[in-house]
């Protein structure tokens, strides 16, 4: 019973993952319909892109706050409820300044489905079955990659645009219902646990919270890249149709969405070996930082099957990495601290999610997409790099709270 109860609560996070990056993806599949509807230059459309991203920056350390102050059952309903009313309400905006503000309070609230979803990994599985739930949790992104194109423009096309931001938001409403019904525990807020609290200062006072923050100012925004940039690579520099680009532009996410099982499949069989926690990070995320490095060679592939199979063995690696990063934090914090140390290392995400695409703009109209590849090949490994030079190796194998699964009566 124990064992079963975890994995349905893993099955509903990777669901709740699939329906945020759904819900990310609705104006962006949506802009040549909302662009001339609601006037939108490309300059205007891209703020209101740039809403969502401030949103998220902004909504983090809240977020991270309330998953740790409220508990994962409370906190992520309310996450999902106050993201999931901004994604209705912009079926109803009526231009592109009422719509940047409903992206913006999405933003705010979307951040907390990874807050929020690592603290219930870290509170359900034990530290040797934590990074593949990590990484299954993770693998939801990929679905929603893959599911969101055609789930939104069959919406749009059967029952107009505005039942795309509808449909979505209805999701959340239904998961949020379906959480409170199955994450039931004994009580995760208790007086103690709130005296307990570690104050936000001195997480800032750890080298490790600034070891986590600087891996995910390099390691996040490349798969972002990916999202964002790859389909006009595909049809700007290797001249597909927009019809190709649509068909194929999703393989490599299909094929590199196994990177996060994959590593946490790897953690958990180094950790049955009894390699310690530090070394199992160590091998792993430097391991698949070796992947990403294949973002190099796309430019310089002649052969688009090639290229395509190239970005996929890079999207596999960031995967495999991503998983034991967010492992990392679990290992690095305890428990009553991992929902705002994950939300500080979004902030840093964040921010570098705001800051990377602006470069990318810049190198691109001034040289080409060739630098852009290069960075993305080599930030996984300096976040790496950056992760072990300043988080405290002893806390990697520091026990920390009894995982709740442990904790669930008979």
């Amino acid at each position: 019973m124990l064992s079963r109860r975890r994995w349905w609560i893993l099955a509903l996070l990777c669901a709740i993952t699939a329906i945020n990056f759904i819900d990310r993806q609705t104006v962006s599949v949506l802009a040549p319909l909302i662009k001339p509807i609601f006037h939108l230059s490309n300059a205007a459309y891209g703020r209101v892109v740039a809403a969502f991203q401030f949103g998220m920056l902004t909504g983090e350390l809240p977020m991270g706050w309330v998953m740790d102050r409220w508990g994962c059952q409370l906190g992520l309903i309310a996450a999902v409820l106050w993201w999931s009313t901004a994604t209705g309400s912009q079926a109803f905006m009526r231009s592109g300044l009422q719509l940047g503000i409903m992206r913006f309070w999405m933003g705010t609230g979307e951040c907390g489905n990874y807050s929020g979803g690592t603290k219930t990994v870290s509170r359900i599985f034990p530290k040797g079955e934590r990074t593949l739930a990590l990484g299954i949790f993770n693998s939801g992104s990929v679905i929603g990659a893959v599911v969101a194109p055609p789930f939104i423009v069959y919406l749009a096309q059967r029952y107009g645009f505005r039942a795309a931001f509808l449909a979505p938001a209805l999701l959340g409403v239904v998961w949020a219902f379906l959480w409170w019904l199955t994450y039931r525990g004994p009580s995760e807020v208790t007086a103690q646990d709130a005296m307990q609290t570690v104050p936000l200062a001195s997480l800032f006072s750890q080298s490790s919270t600034w070891a986590v923050m600087l891996c995910r100012f390099f390691v996040g925004p490349v798969i972002q890249f990916y999202w964002y940039w790859l389909p006009s690579y595909l049809y700007s520099v290797r001249h597909l149709s927009l019809i190709r680009v649509g068909g194929l532009s999703w393989i490599p996410f299909f094929l590199g969405g196994a990177g996060g099982v994959a590593g946490g499949m790897a953690a958990g069989w180094l950790h049955k070996r009894g390699t310690s926690t530090y070394n199992v990070r160590r091998s792993t995320m430097l391991g698949s930082s070796m992947f990403c490095f294949a973002s190099f060679l796309v430019p310089f592939c002649p052969s688009m099957p090639i290229s395509l199979l190239i970005i996929s063995i890079a999207i596999f690696g960031h995967n495999f990495l991503s998983a034991n990063m967010y492992g990392a934090i679990t290992d690095l914090f305890p428990e009553n601290a991992v929902g705002r140390a994950t939300g500080l290392s979004g902030v840093a995400g964040s921010l570098s999610g705001l800051l990377f695409p602006l470069l990318t703009g810049v190198l691109v109209d001034r040289s080409s997409y060739t630098p852009v590849f290069i960075l993305a090949a080599a930030m996984p490994l300096m976040g790496t790099i950056s992760l072990f030079l300043l988080a405290q190796r002893d806390r990697f194998n520091a026990p920390h709270q009894t995982p709740e699964c442990m904790k669930y009566p008979k």
